[in-house]
């Protein structure tokens, strides 16, 4: 995480020396009216849509005056350090699952959870799955804006042709590297691509064991043996030689967008679900998709799968009006009218009335994402709680550059490398407290 703060601070240095200067897109306060300040980031489309919801209640509130600010995800993280430093943080902010636990050991967030005591923010009709994540040592440090989860995405096309039955939703590893080595054998093409590296698949593993990759205390790791991900990598590698995924030297498109199966060089890809509507849109509405759990380990106990939000809203310790604010957010997630305009653009809303709702008005794509929540919503496995501060840090500097470059390489063994992670994560946490 320090390594991230500091090319951020960085970035943030460079855009103010290029004239690239932030300040709130509204006019000045009106006299007499609480003025509350909101920043998130996204694209354009949450921009003008966000907007457009904070114009709806404005006009129903004609005491409030919401001054706003946007920005790209790390334009807006550089700007916020800053602010932070200054203390100046805007009275609402968007959070991310991965920053929650930082924000909170730097104390800039606060505790919602008087506001859901007294009904200022009402979760009548939000499952309790889907608060936890907001939630570190008992206190409400984010409200849940949409939930998501990861999902392999199958060509359907593609099996039927390479005559490949379609997975189970308890498919294991062992059932993937059958799968995927069937569909190369029969079409010669990717049965996946090169994505499977990312950390989050580490943490599904042990996730579906049981275990997860921190301790309660979260010092170390939580899991017992490096064996699971050591098996993991060594299936990756047989499937690398047989040339069923890209190597490293194979260039695929990190960009869901771009990648191999938009392209029908792959028969399968890995996403979180609100990704969905940017990769089917690339590949065309006619194509024929479907989303699937992840693959469990060999003797797993549940799901790989866990239900995330997607993003929070958080209200900073510093503000001035955080009834207010929570009385803003609560209008934000719970309000249909306000969520017709939004349209689950940052997830499949929390609030069951609300998901409801929105269901009729979205297209088949985005159905498909409401109804794949709806599919692993009763049997996904508890959320663990957001990563701490260091988490980045373990990720970039060893879980990436001593043990995955190397070993996709070939200049060690998945033995020699994966307890690198559980050696160093102890200190790395230590160091970044």
């Amino acid at each position: 995480m320090k390594k991230g703060i500091l090319v951020l601070v960085g970035l943030f240095v460079l855009l103010i020396g290029l004239g690239v200067f932030f300040a709130f897109r509204k006019p000045a306060a009106i006299p007499g009216k609480t003025v509350l300040t909101f920043a998130w980031w996204g694209s354009q489309t949450r921009h003008d849509r966000t907007i457009k919801v904070i114009e709806m209640y404005e006009a129903a509130h004609p005491e409030i005056d919401i001054q706003y600010d946007y920005a790209g995800n790390e334009v807006y993280w550089a700007k916020m350090i800053v602010q932070a430093a200054a203390n100046n943080l805007p009275d609402i902010m968007q959070q991310d699952y991965a920053t929650l636990g930082t924000s909170d050991s730097k104390g800039l967030l606060l505790d919602l959870s008087p506001y859901v005591k007294d009904s200022t923010l009402d979760f009548s009709e939000t499952p309790e799955a889907f608060i936890q994540g907001g939630i570190i040592n008992g206190r409400l440090l984010g409200v849940n804006l949409g939930n998501n989860s990861q999902t392999f995405v199958l060509d359907i096309d593609a099996f039927e042709k390479a005559g490949v039955p379609l997975p189970a939703s308890d498919w294991t590893w062992k059932d993937y590297e059958t799968t995927c080595m069937n569909i190369h054998k029969t079409l010669n093409i990717w049965c996946m691509d090169s994505n499977l590296g990312d950390e989050q698949i580490w943490s599904s593993i042990y996730l579906s064991l049981g275990e997860w990759i921190y301790n309660a205390d979260q010092t170390g790791p939580g899991y017992t043996s490096d064996q699971p991900f050591i098996d993991f990598l060594n299936m990756q590698m047989r499937l690398q030689k047989a040339g069923a995924i890209p190597g490293p030297n194979e260039e695929t498109e990190d960009n869901v967008e771009a990648g191999p199966i938009v392209s029908g060089k792959s028969a399968m890809t890995y996403i979180w679900s609100n990704q969905l509507i940017a990769l089917w849109g690339a590949a065309g509405e006619t194509r024929n998709f479907i989303m699937v759990p992840l693959p469990r380990a060999e003797g797993a106990v549940q799901s790989a799968n866990y239900i995330k939000p997607s993003q929070f809203l958080s209200v900073t310790s510093g503000s001035k009006h955080p009834r207010e604010a929570a009385e803003f957010i609560n209008f934000f997630v719970n309000s249909p009218e306000a969520n017709a305009i939004l349209l689950g653009e940052r997830g499949i809303p929390a609030s069951s009335t609300v998901r409801e709702a929105i269901r009729a008005m979205v297209d088949k794509i985005q159905q498909a994402s409401f109804d794949f929540l709806d599919m692993i919503e009763s049997t996904a496995a508890p959320i663990n709680p957001p990563e701490p501060p260091g988490h980045s840090d373990l990720i970039d500097n060893v879980y990436w550059a001593q043990v995955l470059e190397p070993f996709y390489y070939e200049k060690d063994s998945a033995e020699n490398l994966v307890p690198l992670l559980r050696e160093k994560m102890p200190v790395i946490l230590e160091e970044n407290k």
